[in-house]
Formats: C-alpha cells, sequence, structure tokens
C-alpha cells in the first residue's frame, strides 16, 4: 500500500482490495474515526474502550509495511518513474485492470442499478481524472488542511490515489516542498486535515458498504476502470493526460509488462484465498 501510494494513478486502497483485507482496514479505520470523536469530545473513557477494540494485531504490522515502503522504496519507484515513464504506466495499467475482475467478483449479484452505477461511475471517473489543475502559487495554510482532507480518502478508497489527487488540486509540488523543506507547520495543519477526513470518509465509507455492499462495489468496481486513463502508457506514462495510440517500437516491454501486472493480481489473489481458507 504505500509503494502504490507514491505512484499518481495507483491507490493503496486498490492493493488493500487485491490481498483480501479491504472490508478489515475499513472496520478499522472506522473504529480509529470513532476513538477520536469519542477524545474530541472529551469522553475519554469511551475512547480508551473503542481503542482497545481496534485491531491492532492487524493494524500495526501493515502500518509499519506502508512505512518501511515508504521509506525504502519511494525513491525508487520515483526515479523508476522519471526514468521509465511507459514501462512503469504498463505494468501498473495491468495491475489495475486485473482488480477491476477482483472488485467484479465481489458483487454478488449485478443487477440494472449496479450495471448502470459501475457505468456511470467509470464514464465519469474517465472525464474527471482527465482534468488537471495548474499548480498552486504561495498557497493559504487552510487549502494545506482541504488538500490532506481529501488526498487521504484515497487511501482507503480503491481507483484513485492520493499523489494523484493532489495532482488535480494543484498542490503535489506544495506538499511535496514542505516534506523536503522540513516546513513542520505546513506538514502538521496537512496532517491535522488527513486525519479529520479520514475519520469523516470511513465512517461514511463503513456504513455504505454495511447498508448497500453491492451497489458501493459497482461504484469501486467502475472507478477502477475509469482510472485506467491515468495509466494509459502513452503519449508519455503517467504524466501526459492526452491518450493516443500505443508506438510501434514501444509496444513489445510495456505489453509483457503489463501481463506481468496482472498476473502478480492473480497471484497475490489466489494465495489471499488459499490463506483464508487454512485460517477457516
Amino acid at each position: 500500500m504505500g509503494s502504490a501510494d507514491v505512484v499518481p494513478g495507483v491507490s493503496g486502497g486498490t492493493v488493500a482490495l487485491i490481498v483480501g483485507i479491504y472490508p478489515r482496514l475499513i472496520d478499522n479505520v472506522r473504529t480509529g474515526a470513532g476513538v477520536l470523536g469519542s477524545f474530541v469530545r472529551l469522553r475519554f473513557s469511551d475512547g480508551f474502550e473503542r481503542l482497545r477494540s481496534i485491531e491492532w494485531s492487524f493494524v500495526l504490522p501493515l502500518l509499519a509495511g506502508i512505512g518501511v515502503a515508504l521509506v525504502s522504496l519511494a525513491r525508487i519507484i520515483e526515479h523508476l518513474l522519471e526514468e521509465y515513464p511507459v514501462e512503469m504506466s504498463a505494468l501498473f495499467f495491468g495491475l489495475v485492470t486485473a482488480s477491476v475482475f477482483v472488485a467484479w467478483n465481489m458483487v454478488s449479484r449485478w443487477d440494472p442499478l449496479r450495471l448502470a452505477t459501475f457505468g456511470l461511475v467509470a464514464v465519469a471517473a474517465f472525464f474527471v481524472l482527465g482534468l488537471r489543475s495548474g499548480e498552486a502559487e504561495s498557497p493559504a495554510g487552510w487549502i494545506f488542511f482541504v488538500a490532506g482532507a481529501v488526498a487521504i480518502c484515497a487511501m482507503i478508497l480503491p481507483g484513485v490515489s492520493g499523489s494523484f489527487l493532489l495532482l488535480m488540486l494543484g498542490m503535489y509540488e506544495a506538499v511535496l516542498g514542505a516534506v523536503n523543506d522540513r516546513d513542520l507547520l505546513v506538514l502538521v495543519v496537512f496532517v491535522v486535515g488527513a486525519v479529520i477526513g479520514l475519520a469523516l470518509f470511513s465512517s461514511a465509507l463503513h456504513w455504505a458498504l454495511e447498508s448497500h455492499h453491492d451497489l458501493v462495489m459497482a461504484a469501486i468496481t467502475g472507478l477502477l476502470l475509469g482510472s485506467l486513463r491515468v495509466l494509459w502508457p502513452w503519449p508519455n506514462g503517467i504524466d501526459g493526460p492526452e491518450l493516443s495510440g500505443p508506438i510501434a517500437d514501444q509496444f513489445a516491454a510495456p505489453f509483457l509488462l503489463a501481463v506481468v501486472g496482472a498476473g502478480l493480481v492473480y497471484v497475490i489473489t489466489r494465495l489471499s484465498a488459499k490463506s483464508e481458507l487454512s485460517v477457516d
């Protein structure tokens, strides 16, 4: 999940979906949001009770893995994206394409409403993700708060990455600059926005999955399909907002890498299914 969140077109939520931990992730994030709400209302006993109910044996290894990936792999992935944009885009294109089928199979029954939701969300995502905003110059502090609240939603929403949402908001370079410059005040504002945004969005998403699981999964499937626009390798990988056909002498390697990405998803989902069967 940490590696995926570095890539502007891939969401950590997509990885959670692939490996079969998505429902547990949403449930624990929602419980964490309840802890925050209790502490804000000064209900400390209720907050500590909720805190104990968090599945720490799941959350702590997950956070550790995300942290290790961000520290150790972020620079490598960013270098590969800069040096080999077409090839890397193709690899992630195959990964997300296979993820569409994973999400599709999570819908127990496809009826006209769910198919319509899938189609509408896919088309809307395709056009919306084609929009790019110019980079904001000297943004105010409250804009970092809003950027944090919006971008963090991608961590638990398959199909859109936080990095790409920051690109759409024109805040990617500003946030990256704050990290590189160790601007603690700006980073604290960004993190506070992220915490509040995650608390609100996770609670809403948990309710939606509990009440309308198949409809929400149909929407997520459409979002994954529409998000493939961001990862289309040509003309310039993830950085190219315009779409074009493949270049003849650059087709073989990207195609093979797309197959590798899809195959990786297939292997992971099979291993995850076997692991769940062994636990049962």
